[in-house]
Formats: C-alpha cells, structure tokens, sequence
C-alpha cells in the first residue's frame, strides 16, 4: 500500500530541495526523520513536516503501521515561479525568477498487511480520540467561565478603588502635574 503527501509552491528552489530528497529516499521513516532533524539545510524542515503527515495519512486513513513504513520516494518538481526585474545599466531591466517547489512523499510498507489495523479498529480509535477531544473542550470552557467570574469580581474591586483614589485626590495645579501615572 502506497501512502502520498504532497506540499505545493515551497519557497525554496526546486534544484536546492532536490539535496534534502536524496537524502531520505529508500530510508525507514524513523531513520529519515533523524536524518532530517540533523541536517542543516533549510528545506530539511519541510520536508520532515511532509514526511510526518505522510505518516500520519499512512496511520489513521490506511491503519499501516509506522514501524512497517520506509520513504518509497521523494519526487521534487518546479512550481510557479515570482517574476521580478532589475534595473541595470543603460534603462533596462534585468529579469529575476524566484523559483518554488513541489514536494511528493511516497511511503510504502516493508512487508505487505504487517501490524495493520482493521476498519473495525480504528473506527474505534476516531470514537476514542473524539470522545477525548469533547471532553478536553468542556473543560476548557469551564475554566474559561471561572476565569471570566474571577474577573468580573476583582474588576469590581478595583473599580471601588479607584473612586475613592479619585475623591481623596486634591484638585490643585501642583497635584495635577506630580500626578502618579501609576493609578
């Protein structure tokens, strides 16, 4: 089973993404995510980005098993290119081509159907992982309304504060310009 990711217009020349592809292709998916997270060019991240949702599709649309997974191929093409120019000598203009990329991932499984889940499976793990995902909501909106308590009643206080600030204050020149900026 082949599972596909793809990343579209990546602001990186497609004959600089082409390095990082080589790198990975025909390696297990954790030895290309260390692989990745060494190196120093700057489509390596994403590129492990892509890499890491490929494996995710793999997981939760396919039920293949991570460890069972390995990079089939990286296809690395030209996307739409910025068109710019350049004044230069003599009232013309120099052409400048900002270069984007398209990234493909495709995985594969190492042995065909091993550790893979059933339909019955993960139907019951997207059962399990909504039923957490409601639950984390209502917490949230729970502390969101004693936060918003909690700060009805000490706006309250503070607002008691500030008249009696306000009437204790002198109304002389001298008060005026010393005033606390504090208050």
């Amino acid at each position: 089973m082949k599972v596909k990711a793809k990343l579209k217009s990546l602001r990186i020349a497609p004959r600089k993404s082409k390095l990082v592809a080589d790198l990975i292709r025909g390696l297990d998916v954790k030895e290309a995510l260390k692989q990745l997270g060494l190196n120093v060019k700057k489509t390596s991240q994403p590129v492990k980005k892509l890499l890491l949702d490929a494996i995710a599709n793999g997981e939760n649309n396919w039920g293949i098993d991570k460890n069972n997974m390995y990079v089939y191929d990286v296809k690395v093409g030209a996307g739409p290119m910025l068109k710019r120019w350049m004044p230069k000598a003599f009232g013309r203009a120099g052409k400048i081509l900002k270069r984007t990329s398209r990234l493909e991932i495709i995985l594969e499984e190492r042995i065909e159907n091993k550790g893979r889940k059933t339909k019955e499976e993960m139907e019951a793990e997207k059962k399990k992982r909504l039923k957490e995902k409601e639950e984390e909501m209502k917490k949230a909106e729970e502390k969101n309304e004693d936060d918003k308590e909690n700060k009805k009643k000490s706006q309250g206080k503070n607002f008691e504060k500030k008249e009696k600030t306000k009437e204790t204050e002198k109304k002389s020149w001298g008060s005026r310009i010393f005033r606390r900026k504090s208050m």
